[in-house]
């Protein structure tokens, strides 16, 4: 029972730990009076790449950040405690690709903010699900369609300010990821 307790607490480790780093970096943009937008993607500009690693790092604002907070958490969750043998690789693919993807498709706008990185994860936990034919895991991918299935709303053009780009792009990152990754063996929770 100890070790199933423990596998579970660790798998809270890395969201957690991004978590506290995001709310960190905001409440010194805040604190400070700083605009870090220019640390996130522009694209199709050299400027813009190293955004590709730094924007799920900046948010708006402590609202933008919030809305991001608790779906970092529970996705990350689900990644590091179903797929812990491959999620330190899935993790850094997700990011990157789905940043990538932005910053080819995105409008000429600075990109900011964990909503790619959220659409990612969603996107690659619940295809792998599929692929894999695992029960436990198409159950997870069942759970993450009714809890997370409004985020399809957020692959269309609704508002400005929104980087749908980044939620299409972070969907597709998960999708090739999972596809990607569908033979690895399964640690069996």
């Amino acid at each position: 029972m100890k070790k199933a307790v423990k596998r579970i607490l660790n798998a809270f480790d890395m969201p957690l730990s991004l978590i506290g780093v995001l709310w960190i970096i905001r409440i010194v943009e805040s604190v400070l009076n700083l605009n870090w937008a220019h640390g996130g993607i522009l694209p199709r500009q050299t400027e813009g790449l190293l955004g590709i690693l730094t924007s799920p790092l900046l948010h708006g604002s402590f609202n933008h950040l919030s809305s991001n907070t608790g779906p970092l958490l529970v996705l990350g969750w689900c990644l590091f405690y179903f797929y812990r043998h491959i999620s330190r690789i899935v993790f850094p693919l997700l990011w990157i690709l789905s940043g990538f993807f932005t910053w080819c498709i995105g409008r000429e706008a600075w990109h900011i903010g964990a909503s790619g990185l959220i659409y990612a994860l969603a996107s690659y936990l619940f295809f792998s699900g599929f692929f894999k034919r695992y029960i436990p895991l198409l159950l997870v991918s069942v759970v993450i369609a009714l809890v997370y299935g409004g985020l399809v709303w957020g692959l269309f053009p609704t508002a400005g300010y929104v980087s749908w780009e980044g939620h299409l792009s972070g969907a597709l990152a998960g999708y090739i990821i999972a596809y990607l990754f569908n033979k690895e063996n399964l640690e069996r929770p």
